[in-house]
């Protein structure tokens, strides 16, 4: 199955192409990008991960869309929906997340883009539940989740497995937000035919 096309006011949200795993590689190895996550990966990880993304749109409907901004060419990075892939106190869950090229930083795309992705997991997927998580110094990934409607309890803080123990991003936060409180001001349109 190729994923489905979703667009916004300013965004579209499509399957992968093979061009985008060169820019791709490139933002997975910019140790800004990677601030929060495990560091930056090499280009066979990244790759690597595209072929995951690929197979979850495959397998379950759903994935990392590529995002670009409409009417312009070039990939800014992915918003989506994903399976944590860790041992995770709150699995099994689905998750909403974003990776975006610094460039595109400071416009409100991830928010945009994951308001579309959550839209499509609740009235498409029937998701009951969509959550995400940081690690709790990310700010700017907490404040999405927060204009997203997305509230967390400090009692539901965790210790990311594959985080080093003596790491300042091992202590996360998760945010989750129920089908019943979907944000209102999504506007995502699905369009029924697939990208390329």
């Amino acid at each position: 199955m190729n994923a489905p096309v979703l667009s916004t006011d300013r965004l579209l949200l499509r399957g992968w192409r093979e061009s985008d795993r060169e820019p791709f590689a490139e933002m997975n190895a910019d140790p800004e990008v990677t601030e929060f996550l495990l560091g930056p990966m090499t280009r066979a990880e990244s790759d690597d991960l595209v072929d995951r993304i690929e197979a979850s749109f495959a397998t379950k409907g759903y994935g990392l869309w590529a995002v670009e901004v409409v009417g312009e060419p070039e990939f800014i990075g992915y918003v989506g929906l994903w399976d944590p892939t860790f041992d995770a106190p709150f699995a099994p869950a689905v998750e909403v997340g974003w990776r975006l090229a610094r460039s595109a930083w400071g416009h409100g795309y991830a928010t945009e883009g994951a308001r579309a992705a959550m839209q499509y997991g609740f009235e498409t997927v029937g998701l009951a539940e969509i959550v995400s998580f940081t690690a709790t110094v990310n700010v700017r990934s907490r404040a999405v989740m927060e204009r997203l409607g997305m509230t967390c309890d400090p009692d539901e803080d965790f210790e990311h497995p594959r985080v080093a123990v003596d790491s300042p991003l091992r202590r996360h936060v998760l945010y989750r937000l129920a089908s019943t409180a979907t944000p209102s001001t999504a506007r995502a349109s699905h369009q029924a035919s697939s990208s390329s």
